[in-house]
């Protein structure tokens, strides 16, 4: 009697192929065995759809294909590392960016030893947004750097990388199917960032200050930045067979095969006053290759590469790669490379990104400009200077290396059928830095008596 009520209560099944759905619970769950395992999973709340769903995972144990609820559980250390090595062997992010990636999860690894969470899927965003709210960290990764809370663009910044790595969980099977990306649902657009550190932007008067207190190596390097809007790295890595006097051009150039690259990859040209082609033929004089800016204690006569132009550079840089290769009897990564570049770069007698940091510093200090703290002010200072004399807003993109790609970009369509001449950039950017003629009057009088060190 007890055997006839138990059957009556046990759900009917229903069968296509080798997979069964049957109803319980009020949902209909399919049933099937993968790989030797058995699989049980809620698919749908009718049986049409549980029939369908079934069907559609019989054809795929029929053609060996993964099925559609399959995933493969992995630990956060294991999605870590498979994502960082799918930017480095499939995508090929430069290394910067990877670098970058690897430092913002060594906080989820660090948040997922804390508390001994599992698989990647168990992780919690909202937690471990908690947990980066209250760390301690090192700005700068140094272990004797005093410690602080993350500013909240890098909190956001952390957690934008984390949803980029749950996102390729998704692509690759490593979370539960039909589970939506936990950092996708935190809302990070509306993340506000209350501690911005404030953008300096100079004006005429404290651009002139700031000039006139830049002694006589740091000049040339503060002059040029303010009236092109270059990068610091794009500064540091400019070869003087890219700067053309005599027609007024300076050329942004990718140098991959040297081991840099421009930070959007986007290379531009960029209009010179005459002013400052002035001062760049004083600082190159004599030269036709080799860094135009160098170190102050650098001595050209002595170098043995300094001649060299971008495609001796190149074949230094390999013969050096081929050395160490040689000697260590193995082929060398992106890292190692990079780093061997690097020493190229100094040999030739190249400043450092964080030398013209250290300038800006000590001279705003000199200047006493206490709110410059960064180089990147010249860069926000040309753009906001370019606005202020109407430039047209295709030219500030070109010129600042903002181009705009295809129909989605800010202008639409217009940036695609826009193409802007060399003679209109140069004649709108030339006129633009007019509106600050004390500045380009420095320059010159400064060039008379300037002596390259």
């Amino acid at each position: 009697m007890v055997s006839r009520r138990r059957a009556s209560r046990s759900p009917v099944r229903r069968r296509v192929g080798r997979v069964s759905y049957y109803r319980h619970h009020n949902s209909w769950w399919v049933y099937y065995r993968e790989s030797g395992r058995p699989v049980r999973r809620r698919v749908a709340e009718t049986e049409q759809d549980a029939e369908r769903v079934a069907a559609q995972i019989n054809a795929q144990l029929a053609s060996s294909s993964p099925t559609l609820l399959a995933f493969e559980p992995v630990s956060v250390a294991e999605l870590r590392q498979r994502f960082l090595r799918h930017h480095e062997d499939v995508l090929k992010s430069s290394v910067a960016t990877i670098n970058r990636y690897r430092s913002a999860t060594q906080h989820l690894l660090d948040y997922g030893e804390s508390e001994r969470v599992g698989p990647a899927h168990t992780v919690s965003a909202a937690r471990f947004a908690t947990f980066l709210r209250h760390r301690d960290v090192a700005p700068n990764g140094h272990p004797n750097t005093r410690r602080r809370k993350l500013h909240d663009k890098g909190v956001r910044f952390i957690l934008e990388v984390c949803r980029s790595l749950y996102g390729f969980a998704q692509r690759m099977r490593h979370l539960p199917p039909y589970t939506a990306n936990p950092f996708g649902e935190l809302g990070l657009e509306r993340m506000r960032n209350t501690d911005a550190k404030r953008i300096f932007v100079f004006v005429a008067e404290t651009e002139q200050s700031f000039l006139n207190a830049a002694p006589g190596w740091d000049f040339p390097i503060h002059a040029t930045l303010s009236k092109t809007g270059m990068r610091p790295g794009e500064l540091a890595h400019l070869l003087v067979e890219e700067v053309d006097l005599k027609c007024g051009w300076l050329h942004v150039r990718n140098k991959p095969e040297l081991g840099w690259s421009i930070k959007t990859g986007c290379e531009r040209s960029i209009p010179l006053v005459p002013e400052l082609c002035n001062l760049l033929g004083l600082l190159t004089a004599g030269r036709s290759n080799g860094p135009v800016f160098v170190r102050p204690e650098f001595c050209l006569r002595e170098s043995a590469i300094a001649h060299l132009n971008r495609a001796g550079l190149e074949r230094l840089l390999k013969s050096r790669i081929a050395e160490f290769e040689q000697s260590s009897a193995g082929r060398l990564g992106r890292t190692e490379k990079l780093r061997i570049a690097r020493t190229v770069w100094r040999d030739a007698g190249a400043i450092k990104n964080d030398m013209i940091r250290r300038s800006f510093i000590r001279v705003a200090k000199k200047a006493r400009i206490a709110d410059a703290t960064c180089p990147k002010s010249w860069r926000h200072s040309y753009a906001t200077l370019l606005q202020d004399a109407n430039v047209d807003p295709l030219i500030r993109q070109i010129t600042m290396g903002h181009k705009p790609q295809g129909a989605n970009a800010a202008l639409g369509m217009t940036s695609v059928y826009t193409h802007t001449r060399a003679a209109t950039q140069h004649r709108e950017i030339c006129r633009a830095l007019q509106l600050w003629p004390d500045s380009l009057h420095l320059i010159r009088n400064r060039s008379a008596a300037f002596e390259r060190v």
